[in-house]
């Protein structure tokens, strides 16, 4: 991604991406369709209250796995080939250790997060045994995004498509099986949920022990590193601490929403899956520039770098006003696919109509703080979004719905928030402070030739 055309680069890239990322959401979407249509209300109500929960740990590992994304793209556009070597492997161990303990501490403590969050009694079994099934397959989703991480910073978006496409078709053809053919009820859509996703995972950890590249993995060097374990969570803690703080917050804003009751939830739970679409055009152009910047701050063409930036911002910002238009005025038809129930109609809409209007200010938040990751600067995205998405959403809705106690307020607590943490991080990006930080990537790039033009590009 260091040469040719930048539009073109960023679009190429990103649309495997976006298209897997579609197929990853079809998972848990999937069954909140199969459940919300041939289970019952409250066994929607389940899926939705487990879902905060397994963001939570899932939205760390993500943010852990973009330190691994950024440091591999910096040495693949370095050229520096046993360092990338140390890069994967390093990463590939981290995540096993990672996937191991998730899956402990999910199954084990499944009841404890869920009265946390103060889940009705009503869906508490049927949420207890939906989350303890699906943390059996957190170590399989886990390593199936750490190899989709390695294969995205070196440029390769399409294969993990490939896989994510087979898996997603399995996961829904098991859907139906298990919940419409064999009355599997909740317990179904988990079990085929688990199938599917450690079928993603064989495929992409076989494409990288059989792979004849640069970011091949090999048992032999599955060895604890400690120097290059530090220099990924350098990146990857600060955003995952972000993430998992994030997750954490919109746990507790759904022990809000639980105290409205089950229509109010599975209005939610319904209205999130729409959410996990909207935000993925957003989420993927985001990734994109961390490997377009990451590979060009790699090569010294720090001009180009930030060039994507702003290819990416405008590619963002007309695809995610267009997505939101749509979905204001035909809303109610898309919530009808998750239950035909007034109730969860009436409270997906309200969200609709109120999170709408002011959405695109969370897509300036997320490319400007890729940017920065991609560039090696992970702190101040972390500080800004967890200002704004946790410490601001938290102290608005606790102030807010003493005052007024009612569901609008906690649908409020999001867009503000967006439209903080947006101005936050693009006057953060222009100021240039920060730039100065990133010098030191490229002066400890050994064989590079940094010139002068390439330093000051930064300031």
């Amino acid at each position: 991604m260091t040469e040719g055309n930048i539009f073109k680069q960023i679009l190429i890239f990103t649309l495997p991406l976006l298209l897997g990322n579609i197929f990853q959401q079809l998972y848990n979407t999937v069954d909140v369709i199969v459940v919300g249509n041939y289970v019952g209300k409250d066994a929607l109500a389940a899926v939705g209250a487990s879902t905060p929960i397994i963001n939570m740990l899932v939205g760390f590992f993500v943010g852990v796995s973009t330190g691994a994304s950024v440091v591999i793209a910096q040495f693949f556009g370095a050229g520096d080939k046993r360092k990338l070597r140390d890069a994967v492997h390093a990463s590939v161990l981290a995540t096993i250790v990672l996937g191991i303990l998730f899956t402990v501490l999910g199954v084990g403590f499944s009841p404890v997060m869920l009265r946390i969050i103060k889940t009705p009694h009503e869906v508490f079994d049927n949420a207890v045994l939906y989350l303890r099934i699906y943390f059996f397959s957190i170590g399989a989703l886990m390593i199936y995004n750490i190899g989709a991480a390695i294969l995205r910073a070196v440029g390769d978006s399409k294969r993990p498509l490939y896989f994510l496409c087979f898996s997603s078709i399995v996961n829904i053809v098991l859907d139906v099986s298990f919940v419409v053919v064999f009355k599997m009820g909740i317990a179904g859509v988990a079990w085929a949920t688990l199938v599917a996703q450690v079928m993603s995972a064989v495929l992409v950890m076989l494409l990288l022990f059989k792979t004849q590249e640069g970011y091949k993995v090999e048992l032999k060097y599955l060895i604890y590193n400690g120097d290059m374990i530090k220099r990924i969570m350098a990146i990857g803690l600060p955003s995952g601490f972000q993430q998992l703080i994030t997750a954490v917050s919109n746990v507790i804003v759904q022990s809000y929403v639980n105290q409205f009751g089950s229509a109010a939830i599975a209005g939610f739970g319904a209205y999130l899956k729409i959410d996990n679409f909207l935000i993925l055009p957003i989420q993927s152009i985001a990734l994109a520039v961390i490997t377009f910047t990451g590979q060009n701050l790699g090569a010294g063409k720090i001009k180009r770098a930030k060039e994507g930036v702003r290819v990416a911002l405008i590619i963002t910002m007309v695809s995610n006003i267009t997505m939101c238009l749509i979905l204001f005025f035909a809303g109610k038809y898309v919530l009808r696919i998750f239950s035909p129930d007034q109730g969860v109609m009436y409270y997906g809409n309200l969200l609709i109509k109120t999170f709408m209007p002011l959405y695109f200010t969370l897509g300036i938040c997320l490319i400007y703080a890729g940017a920065m990751r991609g560039f090696g600067e992970a702190i101040a995205p972390m500080v800004i979004m967890t200002s704004c998405f946790v410490v601001l959403r938290q102290a608005f809705l606790f102030i807010g719905t003493h005052v007024v106690f009612s569901f609008n307020v906690v649908a409020l607590g999001y867009p503000i928030t967006w439209v903080a943490a947006g101005i936050s991080t693009y006057l953060y990006y222009k100021k240039g402070k920060w730039s100065k930080k990133c010098l030191g990537v490229l002066d400890n790039n050994k064989g590079l030739e940094i010139n002068d033009t390439s330093r000051t590009d930064f300031l």
